[in-house]
């Protein structure tokens, strides 16, 4: 189980402890003795993880990112971000603040938790705020008397460093998520830039922004569109704004698309916590299963003369606000690809004849295709597939062994069927904790692998 930020649930203040004699180390602006347990890297900072039976301890640090100048406002911006992107509803705990000697102001706080699939546990977050900076890291536990005095330790050691370039004030341009990849920004020909973040990839031109949120809360609950819509507004962007008004909810209509087309919208004009500006935002949906969109602009009429009118019914031109989606794409480099990656797919058809209505059978179709990126450049494809009707399935499978190059957009696999050199078209796509790798060879072969642990 990653301890990734987005799992951030709470905080609440501890008392410090004298740390550790160990040997400190630093990761990004934060100094501090590693405590025991497994060392990994995980989206946006640096995880060590000690299990014992049902027992763990969690501790995790991270990368900086601009302050707001304001430490509650820092504080309140990483519980919007991390723990209600989560969808989680426990209230939001007040923090014990403290001044260093070095100009940066300490927030530190734990809070209890409870899930089904993770059980009782407590989350721990310190968060930083000082030099046009905030910085976090956070502790996840189950064990009080396994994990309590080296969590203890651990948070007491931390030490904050100064920033060789700290860049001030609350307009200072968003820090990429630090995951590893080589590429975490795209400049796109049409002026829109991304830029990869911990929990949404945001995209800027001109006047607009828009964050592409990695969160899917569940809807499943909601009857009717609108009230799903209100649903994931109170939980991806109320909680980082204040002074709601012309708040309009839209409801969705057959002509958009049918049930599992819908199209989610609803707008209002807030003030973000974080700056104190007024704003107009917007949230989009278009389908089922794609990404919600937040809308960032000036005004009402900004927002509309940029994405179009949204109508209350018919008449609204739904592309000029999913096409955004477009902009969660990243080049790919050699460093990127060595493990596995697989993707799978499926379909099925049922045959009715049309004068009795009773079933004639049905045929299906599914395969899965594994590939193995080796640091030397060479690769191991594994494909295989199954369909059938009626129950009678034919089974096959291929496996393929070459030499990859890859070149920002453009991947050559060598050695592939009857020893040809295809050559695809490649991107990332940003997701929660990692990437998902979209590979296409015209209408001949598309994939979209995600890496095994």
């Amino acid at each position: 189980m990653t301890f990734d930020r987005a799992f951030l649930v709470g905080l609440l203040a501890a008392a410090a402890f004298p740390a550790l004699a160990q040997q400190l180390e630093s990761f990004d602006l934060l100094q501090f003795a590693a405590p025991p347990g497994q060392r990994e890297k995980i989206s946006g900072g640096l995880q060590f993880t000690e299990v014992r039976g049902n027992s763990y301890c969690r501790m995790a640090v991270f990368n900086s990112l601009a302050s707001s100048g304001d430490p509650v406002a820092d504080f309140d911006r990483e519980w919007a971000n991390l723990a209600k992107g989560r969808g989680t509803t426990t209230p939001t705990p007040p923090a014990q603040t403290a001044k260093l000697p070095n100009g940066w102001i300490r927030s530190d706080a734990t809070a209890e938790e409870q899930t089904a699939s993770a059980g009782r546990y407590r989350y721990r977050l310190v968060t930083f705020t000082g030099n046009g900076r905030r910085t976090a890291a956070a502790g996840m536990f189950n064990d009080e008397a396994l994990c309590g005095t080296r969590v203890d330790s651990f948070f007491a050691g931390l030490t904050p460093l100064q920033a060789v370039s700290a860049t001030t004030g609350a307009t200072a341009p968003p820090t990429a998520a630090s995951n590893g990849f080589a590429f975490t920004t795209t400049n796109f020909d049409d002026g829109w830039t991304a830029t990869e973040e911990r929990v949404w990839v945001r995209a800027v031109n001109g006047n607009a922004t828009v964050l592409i949120h990695h969160a899917q809360p569940d809807i499943r609950p909601f009857n009717n569109v609108d009230e799903a819509t209100a649903h994931v507004w109170n939980l991806l962007v109320a909680p980082r704004y204040s002074n709601v008004a012309n708040l309009w909810v839209r409801r969705s209509f057959w002509s958009d698309g049918g049930p599992f087309g819908a199209k989610h919208f609803a707008e209002g004009d807030l003030t973000d916590k974080a700056t104190g500006k007024r704003v107009h935002v917007a949230l989009h949906r278009a389908g089922n299963g794609l990404r919600w969109l937040e809308f960032i602009m000036p005004s009402r009429d900004s927002f509309y003369q940029r994405f179009g009118v949204v109508q209350p019914q018919d008449g609204t031109d739904w592309d000029r606000l999913s096409s955004v989606a477009n902009c969660n794409r990243f080049a790919v480099a050699a460093r990127d690809l060595p493990g596995k990656w697989k993707s799978s797919s499926g379909a099925a058809v049922e045959y009715v004849n049309i004068y009795t209505g009773n079933s004639m059978g049905m045929a299906s179709a599914s395969s899965t295709t594994e590939i193995t990126f080796h640091p030397d450049g060479t690769y191991v494809s594994v494909y295989k597939g199954v369909d059938g009707a009626n129950g009678v399935n034919r089974y096959v499978g291929e496996t393929f062994r070459g030499t990859t190059t890859v070149d920002r957009w453009e991947m050559k696999l060598t050695n592939r069927f009857k020893g040809a050199t295809d050559t695809f078209a490649v991107q990332f796509e940003a997701v929660k904790g990692g990437r998902i790798l979209h590979m296409r060879r015209g209408t001949v072969e598309e994939l979209h692998l995600f890496r095994l642990p």
